[in-house]
């Protein structure tokens, strides 16, 4: 009997653990969902902030690029030689979802260094960039392992599955597990960069006056 009370007893320790969430949050209920509200806000500025900036580049282009056409040219172009340098020739058709994900990830992790988004405040929680909570990372990492299987399939079919038999079929577990790790991993890296980033800035600031974190940030 005193096992089993300590086996409940460690059980509901458990249970409890996995209900333990990292800070505080602002819901919604939005369709039977509960969702982060903090997350939705400051997704649609940075959202704003791309559209808005690429209305702005494309409404009057020029034959010779002026100063922010030219910028956001060099920008198309870092794009394309990236995932050229990833894919390979047939990069094309993929530079625009590779560009909406480095866009929208570089515009979030600099609004959270830049933005005082902890002067608007909430009932509960508050303002911060996108990528700081990890839901969103590992939404952008889902989104990630999707278009791989997609590219795998489209490009071989059924064949694609083979490779995970090769070199020989004592591999099919790992490569399985490597397929589903993926997503885990990039998912904490994208959290980690923000979230390290944010602890470095807090640690200027408790240290050394405001002055000074500023042109550090920048």
């Amino acid at each position: 009997m005193n096992v089993l009370s300590y086996s409940i007893n460690t059980l509901k320790g458990l249970y409890e653990i996995s209900g333990v969430e990292v800070g505080q949050h602002f819901y919604l209920k939005i369709g039977g969902f509960q969702v982060h509200a903090q997350v939705l806000i400051t997704s649609w500025v940075v959202i704003l902030i791309l559209l808005g900036s690429a209305i702005v580049t494309v409404r009057n282009p020029q034959t010779i690029p002026t100063d922010g056409q030219n910028f956001f040219e060099y920008i198309l172009e870092f794009i394309r030689d990236v995932s050229k340098t990833q894919i390979g020739e047939e990069y094309g058709p993929w530079v625009p979802f590779i560009g909406t994900l480095f866009l929208f990830i570089f515009v979030s992790n600099w609004s959270g260094a830049l933005l005082p988004w902890k002067i608007i405040e909430l009932p509960h929680g508050e303002l911060a960039a996108p990528t700081n909570d990890i839901n969103t990372t590992v939404a952008l990492a889902l989104l990630t392992s999707i278009a791989y299987f997609y590219a795998g399939l489209s490009k071989k079919g059924l064949g694609y599955f083979g490779k995970y038999i090769q070199p020989t079929p004592i591999l099919l577990p790992i490569n399985i597990l490597e397929d589903f790790t993926k997503p885990l991993s990039l998912s904490f890296r994208l959290f980690g960069n923000i979230l390290a980033d944010e602890l470095v800035v807090v640690v200027l600031v408790s240290l050394v006056p405001l002055v000074v974190p500023i042109p550090v940030m920048f």
